[in-house]
């Protein structure tokens, strides 16, 4: 893609942020907006520092006047919705043959119907949510899993590559959020069952370190046992991934499911746990926080 295009990009939260500093970083000419003007300021002094350019628009609609492509990556459905198909959102801006990329998680429906609504406009849709949380979104190792027609991943790949290790076309408008909705489904079960563990090895006055060392190499390995195996064993939870975002992925998930006629206990009992977190004061911590409501056994 010439990087001369003109890339739009919509939400500077914790994701969203990095991935428009790396499309800088790539030599792309980008304008960005966020809902908080406060998030848009810190950023702006954070790219001045660096020297990147990066212009600021006060609407959604003025980021994407003259844009080729337009990332966003916002809250939820009802965030998406606002800065798309309301006023002053990017589809009054787009021109007939653009291109957006949407890198929130939504439900599979927004998608599909998102993409209905770019279709009948002339422009490419690519749905992409993406794993890798905050860490992967600053160090540009995001993991992108995209639902849309190969014409359009043709053309959104050389943009998302600035900021990703893995892009995967997993189908049509709407595959990328059904394959975040099980990304989200094997984490939350991968973690109810490291919170156990975890327990287990303290109440047997293990060896933590070496406990770790010994079951990591094997089966039990995941992501999750590697990068939040000692924050979990020291109570350490103020960084990463929220609980009101698990809880908002799970919910799609979960309605997903139900829609397909399919069971899922599991997800749906961490879910409740996840509940339990939020109201003990949890619901911005990260989903590792899981083990806070599992007691330590009594010494």
């Amino acid at each position: 893609m010439d990087k001369s295009f003109k890339i739009a990009f919509i939400g500077l939260g914790v994701m969203g942020g990095p991935m428009t500093g790396h499309l800088a970083r790539a030599g792309f000419s980008v304008a960005a907006y966020n809902r908080s003007p406060q998030r848009a300021d810190s950023w702006r002094k954070t790219w001045d520092q660096e020297g990147l350019e990066v212009a600021f628009a006060d609407t959604p609609a003025n980021a994407a006047q003259g844009a080729d492509v337009v990332c966003i990556c916002v809250g939820n459905d009802e965030d998406l919705a606002s800065v798309t198909t309301s006023t002053g959102g990017v589809l009054e801006a787009m021109s007939e043959g653009a291109l957006l990329i949407d890198h929130t998680t939504t439900s599979s429906d927004m998608a599909r119907r998102l993409g209905g609504v770019c279709a009948e406009r002339s422009i490419a849709f690519v749905d992409a949510p993406v794993s890798g949380g905050q860490a992967g979104a600053q160090n540009g190792r995001l993991a992108i899993m995209c639902g849309g027609s190969d014409e359009a991943m043709a053309r959104a790949t050389p943009v998302m590559e600035a900021y990703a290790k893995s892009i995967v076309h997993v189908g049509p408008i709407g595959a990328g959020q059904t394959a975040k909705m099980a990304n989200q489904m094997c984490i939350a079960g991968v973690l109810g069952g490291l919170s156990e563990a975890i327990r287990l090895a303290q109440g047997a006055g293990l060896d933590l370190d070496k406990t770790y060392e010994a079951i990591s190499g094997g089966a039990a390995q995941s992501w999750q046992m590697d990068n939040r195996w000692a924050t979990m064993a020291n109570d350490e939870f103020e960084f990463g991934f929220a609980v009101d975002w698990m809880r908002k992925d799970l919910g799609y998930a979960l309605d997903e499911a139900k829609r397909l006629g399919l069971s899922s206990p599991i997800s749906s009992l961490v879910d409740q746990f996840y509940a339990e977190v939020q109201a003990s004061g949890g619901s911005r911590h990260d989903t590792s926080s899981l083990i806070s409501r599992l007691p330590k056994a009594k010494s």
